[in-house]
This record gives C-alpha cells, sequence and structure tokens, in this order.
C-alpha cells in the first residue's frame, strides 16, 4: 500500500524559500498524478498544486502560481514542491496526496510557518 512522508517544512521569513519533499513508499506513485495541499489555521484543507503522472502537466492554484514550483523524481519515488518568495498567508500545514486526493493516503503533513 502506498504511504506519504512530507519533509521540509520550517520556519522562514516572508520572501524567503522552502522545498517541501514527499517521500512515497510502499508502493511507485509513478502511475499516479499527485498533489500538494494546504490546511492554515482555522482553516479547511485546501489544493495547492498538482503533476500529473507523467510529469509534463502541472496546475497551481491562484495565489501560489509563480511563486511555487512542483515537481517529482520517479526513480526516487519522491515528489517536491519549491516555494519561493513566501507570504504570511502560506503558513499552513502541507500535505501530500494523490490527485484527486485519498482519504487513506493523508499523512502528518509538515509545517510551515512564515513571519514578518
Amino acid at each position: 500500500q502506498l504511504q506519504l512522508v512530507e519533509s521540509g517544512g520550517g520556519l522562514v521569513q516572508a520572501g524567503g524559500s522552502l522545498r517541501l519533499s514527499c517521500a512515497a513508499s510502499g508502493r511507485t506513485f509513478s502511475n499516479y498524478a499527485m498533489g500538494w495541499f494546504r490546511q492554515a489555521p482555522g482553516k479547511g484543507r485546501e489544493f495547492v498544486a498538482s503533476i500529473s503522472w507523467a510529469g509534463g502537466t502541472t496546475y497551481y492554484t491562484d495565489s501560489v502560481e509563480g511563486r511555487f514550483t512542483v515537481s517529482k523524481n520517479t526513480d526516487k519515488n519522491t515528489m517536491f514542491l519549491q516555494m519561493n518568495s513566501l507570504k504570511l498567508e502560506d503558513t499552513a500545514v502541507y500535505y501530500c496526496n494523490a490527485f484527486p486526493a485519498v482519504e487513506t493516503l493523508w499523512g502528518q503533513g509538515t509545517q510551515v510557518t512564515v513571519s514578518a
């Protein structure tokens, strides 16, 4: 069974950058479209970015377009989210999942905190 573990979060100043990783185990995710999601304090979980199973097509929510880049390394069964020009409103717990999301694949997430 596919399992996903997020890492790379932390505390960063506004305007800074972070790179999140999503490591898959149990089975390859090469046949899955994958996505990043986030949940800010007091809000519901929202879509951030997705990447097709072949890696050639990506989508972003409007608020991160041009600042975030999603990629994947199929050989290493890992997906990444490069986050640049971070804003206070990017503060959230970030999760990876298949896309569309599968309820049983939610992991612990990784906390991203952007400070002024």
